[in-house]
């Protein structure tokens, strides 16, 4: 496995992967990795050719009294992790690489007002905007065939297939599936920062969806009183809600009667937790 900081070194080397036809796959992280990123990592070397991971804590999409410096970073562990994957190429840039300091060079923000102002957007805003940026900027780096990205982020997920199609940029992008514990609890870098305790009561935030979606197929469309039931439940349980919605899994406008997501963001403890399941394909 290749390790880069510059991007100098970075295109160099992919311009030769280029010349040789090769599909190029991008998998973009911010470190400490878990098994749902290394699931990314597994699925983009079945279907590239040459495989590229980024670590990258982002600035940008940390908004006010977030956790930016002390957001786990275990760049030794990651590189043995990707190593063993055997990942074509490990880009891992300064902060300055990636947004230049220089006066004459203005920092670019793509933003997504219709999808980055709901949900996560409301509680946490500038967040997708500085997402969307740093992933036009890998973009633009890399310049991948295929990128790959997880659901558990779902909303993030829209806004950068939003992004590719309104861009017109020549990407696939392509997720995988959540990975979680065996408690059912979704894998989230941010899981280390529970107790014990909390992490033995953070997996009843997916109890929770199975629950609502168990109901929805069972006939039950008042989604507003759905949600009431879940925010109750989830507030004896010990979670601070930001918001738990029945969303159309397309547009995130509140859900009709066809293919709809559970989405929720709630606090345990210190720690934000974000989940979600579909209604129809959820087993």
């Amino acid at each position: 496995m290749k390790i880069v900081k510059k991007i100098v070194h970075l295109e160099s080397l992919l311009s030769d992967v280029r010349s040789v036809k090769k599909k190029i796959s991008l998998v973009p992280t911010m470190g400490n990795l878990h098994k749902g990123h290394l699931s990314l990592v597994e699925k983009a070397k079945k279907i590239s050719d040459y495989v590229v991971v980024t670590i990258f804590v982002n600035p940008t999409q940390f908004v006010e009294g977030e956790d930016f410096a002390n957001y786990p970073r275990t760049l030794d562990s990651d590189i043995n992790l990707l190593s063993e994957l055997d990942v074509d190429l490990l880009f891992v840039p300064e902060v300055i690489e990636l947004y230049p300091t220089n006066d004459n060079t203005p920092i670019i923000e793509i933003s997504n007002p219709e999808l980055e102002s709901i949900h996560c957007g409301k509680y946490r805003p500038g967040h997708f905007k500085g997402v969307a940026t740093i992933v036009s900027k890998l973009f633009s780096i890399v310049q991948p065939n295929i990128a790959l990205f997880g659901e558990k982020d779902y909303q993030q997920l829209l806004i950068i297939r939003s992004l590719v199609k309104n861009l017109l940029l020549p990407i696939e992008v392509v997720s995988a599936p959540t990975i979680r514990e065996d408690s059912g609890l979704a894998m989230s870098s941010r899981n280390t920062y529970l107790s014990k305790s909390e992490f033995r009561q953070a997996p009843k935030l997916y109890k929770c969806i199975k629950e609502t979606i168990k109901m929805i197929r069972n006939g039950d469309k008042d989604y507003e009183q759905l949600e009431k039931e879940a925010n109750i439940f989830l507030e004896q349980a010990g979670f601070k809600v930001e918001y738990y919605s029945i969303c159309d899994s397309k547009t995130l406008a509140p859900a009709g009667d066809d293919d709809a997501i559970v989405l929720v963001a709630a606090w345990l403890g210190k720690t934000r937790l974000i989940d979600n399941a579909r209604v129809h394909t959820y087993d």
